[in-house]
């Protein structure tokens, strides 16, 4: 079963389970949920979440999900990327991993 990750933050999360789908602002604004794979978490949790609180890594099982995944290019990091066109059905989240800042 192939997976993907998802960085968010905990009460975003903690939301998301109540109402059983899980969106981002990049859903509303790029029309897209950014996901990562595994040997990609370290370097964007690095690049862009050093100096956030109460982040959670969400693994997510691809053959559950029901919103369409498309892999695709980034040139700017010059790697190719999952991306989650449509929100995460929470049933497919499969790990919940916290990271502490600091």
């Amino acid at each position: 079963m192939p997976h993907i990750y998802h960085i968010t933050n905990l009460h975003d999360w903690e939301s998301a389970k109540e109402e059983e789908l899980y969106t981002s602002p990049s859903l509303k604004d790029e029309g897209l949920i950014h996901c990562c794979l595994d040997e990609q978490v370290a370097d964007i949790l690095d690049r862009y979440y050093t100096d956030k609180n109460d982040i959670v890594v969400l693994t997510i099982d691809t053959e559950k999900l029901r919103s369409q995944l498309v892999y695709e290019w980034s040139p700017s990091l010059e790697a190719t990327f999952p991306h989650i066109y449509g929100p995460i059905n929470t049933d497919c989240v499969i790990g919940v991993k916290h990271i502490k800042a600091g």
